[in-house]
């Protein structure tokens, strides 16, 4: 099936790192195949941006993943009952931290997927971040009237049907490839200074060794003929890491997660192809 599939598809959540300001550079890169595995679902940009017959979307984040479980399910009823969460008076800092606290506590998982969107769209620059016991704390943002996602809820509803979401670390999920499958990754950027560093999207963070396994994993995988297709920061450590790549395309990405908007200048990025090897 084609990988390059010209939609323009707004992810329904805010992410950071979210990928739709670069779905062209992705779509151009990415081999065809029958299945898209992503072993980092995070915005589910790509997903909503390609066109394969089937797709594969595991995270280590179990909030997301039962968040995309859920609408998947549901649809239209999980979105009405997601809107009575945006209005007027549920726009205030007091009931967002009661929200917070809420979710933190629930074990209504339909519950907790409900306050996960009010939560991305009323806390500070979309960022979804845990502390080290696993408690969400991302501190309320101050907008004047966050923007409900309707319409892009129910169009990932509505490909869903295309979709298995699973709560899988990225390291089984290469385990379990099979002919036909085509790989995007998008892990936790390498930061380009501690102050950047915005690995905690879920329990664990992601280190260094880990980036170091997942591009041997991507090499493994070329060998055994599923193509991989890795984006990160353009950094030393990247391309060193990436050095066996097939092809590497670097590019400039702006930023727009720094809570200075004057700051928001833009990133090097790269995108490693590590493209199946040719018999």
């Amino acid at each position: 099936m084609r990988a390059n599939n010209k939609n323009s598809a707004r992810p329904f959540l805010k992410w950071a790192g979210n990928k739709y300001r670069i779905m062209d550079h992705i779509q151009d890169m990415l081999p065809e195949g029958e299945r898209l595995v992503e072993p980092f679902a995070g915005s589910g940009a790509v997903f909503m941006n390609t066109d394969y017959s089937e797709y594969l979307l595991a995270d280590n984040n179990m909030d997301l993943i039962s968040l995309y479980q859920i609408l998947a399910d549901q649809g239209e009823q999980f979105i009405e009952r997601c809107a009575r969460l945006f209005r007027s008076a549920t726009n205030k800092e007091e009931y967002y931290y009661r929200r917070r606290e809420e979710f933190n506590k629930t074990k209504d998982s339909v519950r907790k997927a409900i306050l996960f969107i009010y939560l991305n769209r009323h806390g500070y620059n979309g960022l979804c971040r845990y502390n080290s016991k696993g408690g969400f704390n991302v501190p309320f943002g101050r907008y004047k009237k966050p923007y409900f996602p309707a319409d892009e809820m129910f169009a990932f509803h509505l490909k869903s049907t295309r979709a298995c979401f699973i709560h899988l670390d990225f390291a089984a999920v290469f385990r379990d490839l099979k002919q036909g499958d085509v790989v995007y990754c998008d892990p936790p950027y390498v930061p380009l200074s501690k102050s950047s560093n915005f690995t905690t999207y879920s329990a664990g963070g992601f280190d260094l060794d880990q980036q170091h396994l997942l591009a041997q994993l991507a090499e493994q995988a070329r060998q055994s003929d599923v193509p991989v297709l890795i984006s990160n920061h353009n950094t030393h450590f990247t391309r060193k890491a990436y050095q066996s790549a097939d092809n590497i395309k670097r590019l400039q990405v702006k930023r727009f997660i720094s809570c200075n908007g004057s700051q928001r200048k833009p990133a090097s990025e790269l995108l490693a192809l590590f493209d199946a090897q040719v018999a």
